[in-house]
């Protein structure tokens, strides 16, 4: 008797001793982003490895050396399928060239939160904007600084990028209630302040008077201010992003203003989505940051380096 006793005992602590184990086993969470040019998606690492660092998580980054390439995230994501990481946080880099690859994760019981680009599948939550409104209040805000009429250009982003075409469907939009706005052309800039400084200096070179350009995003606005530099122009600028360089940009008065497309509040929440679905706990289908400005009026709370800014808490955002 004092023998099975014994084992049992022994029994319950090695049986304790490996549900511990289980418990405190080191989180691996993949994270797809879009490439290394955006210094948006260098804000979500930053984010996501701020919160993996605080939970004790393994952070693995998948990043396309070719920006926004689509073969390099496929064949990442057959990488990870290999390394089975516990969750996978991902942006697709093309919303229907990506849906197979990222069915793959499904069938192999991947748990995946999205971030910034809807995509068809199974997410267990997606996080973002709502980037037909940032489109929107970034037009009526320099539609508005404009009195209502002048000529202007557009900067688009990635034509295969969901946030470019949901900001271009807000730009329509706001157009429909300025008729006295004139488009004079309209460029891709792809999303890289370098291809942009090309278009927008073609641009300056065809048309005498440029009143504003509405720019689709922040790295985009610093390669048309290299543009309007270049050739000694002036002319309003305006985007969407919030990164800490078009935001040292608007304190200046360069930029009239930007809207925040928060990839740092994202990683955040991203990251704590993550956790939490990991340890069982339900969440909402969607969190959608909120549209916000940054102008003259409140931009010192952007100046802070991202790096040194803290996440905010699930609670806060998630209600």
């Amino acid at each position: 008797m004092r023998v099975l006793t014994t084992l049992g005992l022994g029994l319950a602590v090695m049986l304790a001793a490996a549900g511990a184990a289980v418990a405190q086993k080191q989180p691996v969470i993949a994270v797809f982003t879009k490439n290394f040019t955006n210094p948006a998606y260098e804000n979500f690492r930053i984010g996501a490895d701020k919160i993996a660092k605080a939970a004790n998580a393994r952070v693995i980054h998948y990043v396309p050396k070719k920006p926004d390439d689509v073969d390099e995230q496929t064949a990442q994501i057959e990488e990870a399928l290999k390394n089975k990481p516990d969750i996978v946080l991902l942006t697709p880099v093309h919303d229907k060239l990506m849906v197979g690859p990222v069915k793959k994760l499904n069938d192999a019981g991947i748990p995946i939160v999205l971030f910034t680009n809807p995509l068809p599948g199974t997410f267990v939550t997606y996080i973002g904007s709502d980037d037909v409104d940032l489109g929107y209040k970034e037009a009526i805000y320099l539609f508005k600084h404009m009195g209502g009429k002048g000529n202007i250009v557009v900067i688009e982003g990635v034509p295969a990028a969901p946030t470019n075409r949901d900001r271009l469907k807000g730009y329509q939009k706001a157009f429909a209630e300025f008729p006295g706005i004139k488009v004079l052309a309209s460029g891709v800039g792809n999303y890289s302040q370098s291809v942009a400084r090309e278009v927008m200096t073609k641009m300056l070179a065809e048309y005498a008077q440029i009143d504003a350009a509405l720019v689709a995003n922040d790295s985009m606005s610093l390669g048309v201010l290299e543009a309007l530099k270049a050739t000694n122009r002036t002319t309003v600028v305006m985007s969407i992003n919030g990164i800490l360089e078009a935001v040292k940009e608007v304190e200046k008065g360069a930029i009239l203003a930007t809207v925040d497309f928060n990839t740092f509040k994202m990683a955040c929440l991203a990251t704590q989505a993550a956790l939490r679905h990991l340890k069982g706990e339900k969440l909402p289908d969607k969190v959608i940051l909120p549209t916000e400005i940054i102008d003259k009026s409140n931009v010192k709370a952007w100046l802070v380096p991202v790096a040194d800014r803290p996440c905010p808490k699930w609670e806060e955002v998630v209600r």
